[in-house]
């Protein structure tokens, strides 16, 4: 197997585990503010154990992220060597900053964690806060360098290196803030329907009913607010897509032929060869008013890319329907569930809706790493779309197939082993927790 793909299997591989932990780290913290907030208004001690719970939580995916992250950073530099020495200088000061926000969440994390009952109540919600907003932080700036790659801004060669004017002129990269944006509501959405999912399986077993329905309680709003919110960051990242970055467009949708009033496609199967789309549901005009808002609208398509800069445009588009179909099913149900809210002044309670939520929980991740996918098979065959490709910046190095069988088994291992501590923490505290509160009560009695 040529080395190119190896280092792109193993890129691929580290990114696809790194970002489940890295969605938690932005999504966790805000929820224990949240749950922290919560305790100070209602006095209610579930709320308490329920921070106490995800700050833990948060520590243990805090940890296995930093390892993965590291071994990320180390990636870059040994599988895409002349992507660093071309475009070092421009994408480096991006890494220095998330550098930055990683050891400011980890100093406040430890001052959250350890400093619960020494600092100031005010001051211990404020360490939280500064957590959270660093982990949003770190997500931002990993995702401009995303960005920059996928749509370049102006840059000036020396010496086969490229320099931008200002290292923060990389911010000023077009389609920065609509990624920005769809990744931080993707996260929260992963994190919060994977705490509800997780509390609707604990409360169909009997488990601590008054701490899980309080803790469902508290994250369902929220979740069902961040699942209406990411079809319209979705509206906003399409229509830029469509207008800057067609060969990604045509790729997404398999939309071959440049056309006015041009058909959506609902599923199907690309045929390049007759470039055209297979068994699947078209809607007149769907792409042209979903695109520019107007049934009317003249959309690009592959024709206009030359043949050998196009993306591969089956799994492009698979990508893109699933994380379409996964992000839209999760949207209907949060309005049904609002629906149902508003009518009836609750959530349902009924087993089937606690069922649904835990069969729906793995949906908002599916859908992250689906988008995942979209947007690197969407760039290439560019690693920096029309400056590097992808074979040019690979590694040239052999003997990477062992390297990838190993990082395998680390990853599954790591998964497994986060598995059991965070069942663990959920399901083996409660007791201790209650144990303690009992003896408190005791004594001041």
């Amino acid at each position: 197997m040529p080395p190119v793909l190896l280092a792109r299997a193993q890129m691929g591989l580290s990114l696809a585990f790194h970002i489940v932990f890295a969605a938690l780290g932005v999504g966790l913290p805000l929820l224990l503010v949240v749950a922290d907030l919560a305790y100070r208004r209602t006095k209610e001690r579930d709320y308490d154990l329920l921070a106490r719970r995800m700050a833990k939580g948060t520590a243990v995916l805090f940890a296995v992220g930093a390892v993965s992250g590291t071994v990320l950073s180390l990636e870059l530099g040994l599988l895409w060597p002349e992507l660093m020495r071309r475009f070092g200088e421009v994408i480096g000061p991006m890494f220095a900053l998330e550098g930055f926000a990683f050891f400011t969440e980890a100093i406040f994390l430890g001052i959250y964690l350890y400093g619960r009952d020494r600092v100031a109540k005010n001051l211990h919600l404020l360490s939280g806060v500064v957590v959270a907003v660093s982990g949003a932080l770190s997500a931002a700036f990993v995702t401009v360098v995303n960005a920059f790659m996928n749509e370049p801004i102006a840059v000036r060669w020396d010496d086969g290196r490229a320099y931008l004017n200002a290292p923060m002129d990389i911010l000023g990269s077009p389609s920065a803030p609509t990624q920005i944006l769809h990744v931080l509501l993707s996260s929260y959405a992963t994190t919060l329907f994977a705490m509800c999912g997780v509390h609707a399986w604990l409360l169909l077993r009997g488990k601590e009913r008054a701490f899980n329905e309080r803790a469902l309680k508290l994250a369902l709003p929220m979740a069902c607010v961040v699942a209406l919110l990411m079809p319209l960051s979705g509206d906003l990242s399409a229509g830029h897509v469509a207008r800057n970055q067609t060969w990604k467009l045509g790729a997404m949708e398999a939309h071959y032929k440049t056309e006015a009033c041009a058909a959506l496609h609902l599923g199907g199967i690309p045929d390049d060869e007759k470039e055209e789309v297979r068994l699947a549901l078209h809607l007149p005009c769907g792409l042209s008013l979903l695109s520019f808002h107007d049934p009317h609208a003249e959309v690009k398509g592959l024709d206009r890319v030359p043949y050998d800069e196009r993306p591969p445009v089956a799994r492009t588009h698979y990508a893109f329907q699933v994380m379409v179909g996964s992000g839209s099913l999760v949207a209907l149900i949060a309005v049904v569930s609002l629906a149902f809210r508003l009518r009836k002044k609750r959530f349902p309670e009924a087993r089937r809706y606690l069922w649904l939520l835990v069969a729906i929980a793995p949906l908002p991740a599916v859908a992250m790493e689906a988008g995942w996918l979209v947007t690197e098979w969407g760039r290439q065959p560019y690693v920096v779309r029309g400056l590097l490709t992808t074979h040019a910046a690979a590694t040239q190095a052999t003997h990477l197939a062992p390297r990838l069988f190993v990082f395998g088994a680390i990853y599954l291992f790591l998964a497994l082993t986060v598995g059991v501590v965070m069942r663990r923490l959920f399901l083996g505290e409660g007791q201790n927790h209650q144990v303690d509160i009992d003896s408190k009560a005791k004594k001041s009695s």
